[in-house]
């Protein structure tokens, strides 16, 4: 008997809607739920139990009084390696300027990117790369991390234990929201850094504030 999924995942996503079918076709007793940043956690029927609960690219932080209705384990796929746990790890490593990349599928703890690493799938990041490129290459990275750890669940196999551990504390919003203001004493290579790190379709990118108005790009 196929293990039972609650799934949390990405609203108009294609690589989450991929994931979304597979976990539908192949695990029969699932509830699954996809969102916005500004959707509210949905509420989940407090008498129902799970095996397994997945985050996939969710825009939610799954409270601590849901995970622990989870009997077999609760499984997170982050769009970034070890050494970039928690927001904006894309922006801070074109920062950066890394070489490498990569995305971790982890178990989940109520602090986020904290719990035990299952897989990591790293790969190059080049200088031409920006935030919006290099988002969709995890993207691709992740539903292949995603499809291997899920046939281990489907056919009740013990999970990987991968021998990587997370490498610093999780960055925050207010590490991002840092990244993004632009000074007038920064350099000029200090700058262009800045806007290339935190510039993304439809996001806030950099900004400069001055007499007490706020100048965005």
């Amino acid at each position: 008997m196929r293990p039972s999924i609650l799934f949390f995942g990405k609203k108009g996503d294609f690589y989450s809607d991929r994931a979304i079918e597979f976990i539908e076709a192949v695990f029969h007793e699932s509830l699954v739920y996809s969102g916005t940043r500004s959707d509210p956690l949905p509420s989940i029927d407090e008498s129902i139990q799970f095996d397994y609960i997945i985050s996939y690219l969710s825009p939610w932080i799954i409270p601590e009084s849901l995970l622990t209705r989870a009997k077999r384990g609760c499984i997170n796929f982050h769009p970034g390696p070890p050494e970039y746990p928690g927001i904006g790890c894309t922006n801070f490593a074109i920062y950066d300027e890394s070489e490498l990349f990569g995305v971790t599928c982890h178990h989940m703890l109520s602090k986020v990117d904290t719990g035990d690493i299952i897989g990591v799938r790293r790969f190059q990041l080049f200088p031409e790369d920006s935030v919006y490129s290099l988002t969709q290459r995890c993207y691709a990275y992740i539903l292949e991390l995603f499809y291997e750890t899920l046939k281990c669940i489907a056919n009740n196999e013990e999970l990987p234990k991968a021998d990587e551990h997370w490498k610093r504390v999780p960055y925050t919003r207010s590490e991002l929201n840092a990244l993004c203001e632009i000074t007038l004493d920064m350099s000029e290579d200090e700058v262009k850094k800045r806007v290339r790190a935190v510039t993304f379709p439809n996001a806030p990118g950099a900004y400069i504030e001055k007499y007490g108005y706020s100048f965005k790009l």
